[in-house]
Protein backbone atom coordinates (compact mmCIF):
# COMPACT_ATOMS: atom_id res chain seq x y z
CA UNK A 1 0.00 0.00 0.00
CA UNK A 2 3.11 2.71 0.92
CA UNK A 3 4.29 2.42 -2.67
CA UNK A 4 0.62 3.41 -4.25
CA UNK A 5 0.44 6.71 -5.69
CA UNK A 6 -1.91 8.92 -7.49
CA UNK A 7 -1.03 9.63 -11.24
CA UNK A 8 -2.42 13.43 -10.88
CA UNK A 9 -2.12 13.81 -15.08
CA UNK A 10 -4.68 11.02 -15.94
CA UNK A 11 -8.17 12.39 -15.75
CA UNK A 12 -11.04 11.86 -17.89
CA UNK A 13 -14.65 12.27 -17.52
CA UNK A 14 -17.54 10.06 -18.70
CA UNK A 15 -20.72 9.74 -18.72
CA UNK A 16 -23.06 7.50 -16.44
CA UNK A 17 -25.01 6.04 -19.80
CA UNK A 18 -21.93 4.58 -21.19
CA UNK A 19 -21.63 1.34 -21.51
CA UNK A 20 -17.70 0.77 -21.11
CA UNK A 21 -15.90 -2.12 -20.44
CA UNK A 22 -14.92 -0.85 -16.88
CA UNK A 23 -18.18 -0.17 -16.35
CA UNK A 24 -19.40 -3.06 -17.01
CA UNK A 25 -16.70 -4.71 -14.44
CA UNK A 26 -17.69 -2.31 -11.51
CA UNK A 27 -20.91 -3.75 -12.22
CA UNK A 28 -19.77 -7.45 -11.89
CA UNK A 29 -18.38 -6.75 -8.53
CA UNK A 30 -19.84 -7.40 -5.16
CA UNK A 31 -21.14 -4.30 -3.32
CA UNK A 32 -18.29 -5.62 -0.53
CA UNK A 33 -15.48 -5.44 -3.41
CA UNK A 34 -16.77 -2.22 -5.02
CA UNK A 35 -16.32 -0.53 -1.02
CA UNK A 36 -13.21 -2.02 -0.47
CA UNK A 37 -12.05 -0.68 -3.54
CA UNK A 38 -13.26 2.99 -3.25
CA UNK A 39 -11.50 2.50 0.43
CA UNK A 40 -8.19 1.63 -1.32
CA UNK A 41 -8.62 4.89 -3.51
CA UNK A 42 -9.35 6.80 -0.52
CA UNK A 43 -6.51 5.81 1.53
CA UNK A 44 -3.88 6.36 -1.48
CA UNK A 45 -5.55 10.18 -2.13
CA UNK A 46 -5.41 10.94 1.39
CA UNK A 47 -2.41 8.74 2.22
CA UNK A 48 -3.18 7.34 5.20
CA UNK A 49 -2.44 3.70 5.88
CA UNK A 50 -4.34 2.28 8.56
CA UNK A 51 -7.17 4.64 10.14
CA UNK A 52 -8.05 7.42 8.78
CA UNK A 53 -7.90 10.90 10.57
CA UNK A 54 -10.11 12.37 13.44
CA UNK A 55 -11.25 15.59 13.95
CA UNK A 56 -10.46 17.05 17.05
CA UNK A 57 -13.35 17.13 19.62
CA UNK A 58 -13.95 20.74 21.46
CA UNK A 59 -15.44 21.29 24.50
CA UNK A 60 -16.95 24.56 25.49
CA UNK A 61 -18.31 25.14 29.25
CA UNK A 62 -21.39 27.82 28.69
CA UNK A 63 -22.64 29.63 31.76
CA UNK A 64 -26.38 29.02 31.83
CA UNK A 65 -26.65 32.69 33.30
CA UNK A 66 -25.31 33.90 30.33
CA UNK A 67 -27.70 32.38 28.00
CA UNK A 68 -30.68 33.66 29.61
CA UNK A 69 -29.02 36.94 29.53
CA UNK A 70 -28.84 36.30 25.71
CA UNK A 71 -32.54 35.27 25.28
Amino acid sequence: MASLEVDRTAFSVGDLTDNTEEKRYWLSRTPAERLEAIETNRRIVYGYLDTPPRLQMVLEIVNLADLDQLA
